[in-house]
């Protein structure tokens, strides 16, 4: 039996995730965060087990690993996170691996977008998000980074437009659905992409700025 791990599986797109997979695959599921099996109680069932844990705990993450076939990372971790949390897969086996990130961690932000995307969120390649891309990007494993532009909630928004690193990203949102659909995808083998680091946003938002600011 197939089997995926959702780490920060409480947080909105973790939970959106588990839902598309339980509607969509047939694979188990460990769900994977602080107090996880009480948050989460309401996908309690025969394909669904809980870890409750850290991301910087090593024997919750290799309980939540054992067994599994892959693993979507559903938040932006730092470099503390990323690196020991590496090693885990490494240890545990377990070579395919989906994690976000933000843009312009290559300078890749371009277009309408780029001015205001600066002016919200800094010199995000002048932070140690480089160095959690870099160790990704240097490590052994299946991975694909999604650079996930911003954020709002639409269920009937799903449609994702993907850039890959060397192009510009110009997309100024994307909803956590079509995010999440995207990972539960790549964690089921729907979208084919191995050692890629993409840029997500939803198609036709090469705006100045998001449409919910």
């Amino acid at each position: 039996m197939t089997k995926y791990t959702v780490l920060a599986a409480t947080g909105q797109i973790g939970q959106l995730t588990v839902q598309d997979l339980l509607d969509h695959s047939d694979a188990d599921l460990v769900l994977f965060g602080r107090n996880a099996s009480q948050r989460l109680s309401r996908f309690a069932g025969d394909r669904v087990s809980f870890v409750d844990g850290d991301l910087k705990d090593p024997a919750a993450l290799k309980q939540a690993f054992t067994g599994t076939n892959a693993v979507f990372l559903a938040y932006v971790a730092t470099p503390d996170i990323m690196v020991p949390l590496i090693k885990a897969l490494d240890d545990a086996g377990v070579k395919r691996f989906v994690t976000m990130s933000v843009p312009d961690v290559y300078q890749e932000v371009a277009g309408p977008f780029q001015a205001w995307y600066r002016e919200h969120t800094g010199l995000v390649w002048q932070t140690n998000y480089v160095d959690t891309v870099d160790a990704v990007e240097n490590s052994d494993l299946d991975y694909v980074i999604l650079r996930t532009t911003w954020l709002y909630n639409d269920a009937s928004k799903t449609a994702v437009d993907v850039t890959k690193k060397g192009e510009p990203f110009k997309d100024a949102q994307i909803s956590r659905e079509a995010v999440a659909t995207f990972a539960s995808d790549l964690l089921t083998g729907k979208q084919d992409y191995h050692k890629e680091s993409l840029g997500i946003g939803e198609p036709n938002t090469e705006w100045t700025k998001p449409s919910f600011y």
